[in-house]
């Protein structure tokens, strides 16, 4: 059989929603589990955090869901598939845990704290033929889809440029995300991630020739492979089509503005952007350039924030099982590791 054909192997669909655990239900657990519940595609059976006040405010949102104590519970109920947002270090061990119990998973981003780690979960889906889904969310903004799509149609020509920048002008509020052991990182691992992948997506994940990078400390240069972890970096990715990609990111830049989000890509026939407005975290307008002139392609308002956790639990109601564009997350982690590694 066709390898890519058995790799989209799917399980009778079914029109009862998906039986979905929960593990992880701070604020972006819960704002995913709404999306999800909202998609009609899945139910929550049951719920797990060690926050007590999380788990009552998650069970809001399922009053009918079960609240139990652990990933171990969630994995003894008749559950397709479970939802993780819990700390980055968590991240890979228990999406394997969940996968070799033969259930589906959806990760927060990162997967894993390296290249290592993404892999040995996309093999753990591989093994148990499961579905793996990553929330690599700003791929599901309508205005990147459209500007893919431009991509791919060739309508900006010969893309030989992207600058990609992501500055959050607060930071993250848990003490772990600066713990290099436990985040694998700092705003490279947060914000980084998704400038790279979406990058790597828009352009069909070409091969990655060389990389080179700049990281910084509260103003001061560092090695990335010190435990420091970075607040402000910048890295140049040069691919093997010849495009040359620009990454920016960023914890607490004094930039004026709460956010500066933006994806832009030059072709010989044209540009096209997507950026956010007004220093907002959610909102974002995409414009294609002629020149000096520009087209408006998608203007907010756009609820994107839940489509990649929603099309997730879909695709898993339809039954499909291992699906191998979840071996796009090994390249990208590559990316991640060459930026700290300088090379």
């Amino acid at each position: 059989m066709n390898e890519m054909i058995a790799d989209l192997i799917t399980l009778p669909a079914t029109t009862r929603p998906a039986r979905l655990g929960f593990l992880g239900v701070g604020w972006i657990g819960r704002h995913r589990m709404e999306a999800i519940l909202a998609s009609g595609a899945a139910e929550a059976v049951a719920i797990a955090d060690p926050s007590p006040e999380m788990a009552a405010e998650a069970r809001k949102l399922a009053p009918n869901a079960e609240i139990v104590g652990s990933l171990e519970d969630l994995l003894t109920l008749d559950l397709d598939g479970v939802v993780i947002a819990t700390p980055s270090a968590q991240h890979a061990a228990q999406s394997i845990q969940a996968l070799q119990a033969g259930v589906a998973v959806f990760c927060q981003k990162p997967l894993g704290r390296n290249a290592d780690e993404v892999e040995a979960v996309v093999a753990a889906a591989r093994a148990a033929d499961r579905l793996l889904g990553v929330d690599l969310s700003y791929r599901h903004t309508e205005g990147m889809r459209q500007i893919r799509s431009l991509l791919k149609a060739g309508e900006l020509g010969d893309v030989f440029a992207a600058d990609l920048v992501f500055h959050n002008a607060y930071g993250p509020d848990k003490p772990w995300f600066y713990d290099k052991s436990l985040s694998g990182g700092g705003c490279v691992m947060d914000l980084g991630i998704h400038l790279a992948d979406l990058a790597l997506w828009a352009l069909d994940f070409p091969e990655v020739e060389k990389v080179t990078s700049q990281l910084f400390h509260q103003g001061q240069r560092f090695r990335g492979t010190a435990e420091q972890v970075e607040d402000f970096a910048t890295a140049t990715i040069e691919l093997s089509t010849g495009t040359v990609l620009r990454l920016t990111c960023s914890w607490r830049l004094q930039a004026g503005c709460d956010a500066l989000i933006g994806a832009t890509f030059y072709g010989t026939k044209g540009g096209a952007q997507m950026g956010n407005t007004d220093g907002s975290f959610y909102d974002f307008r995409a414009e294609r350039f002629h020149g000096t002139s520009r087209e408006l392609l998608i203007d907010p308002p756009d609820d994107w924030g839940g489509r990649a956790a929603a099309d997730w639990a879909e695709r898993l109601r339809s039954g499909l099982r291992y699906d191998a564009a979840c071996e796009e997350y090994i390249t990208t982690a590559k990316v991640i590791d060459r930026i700290y590694q300088g090379r």
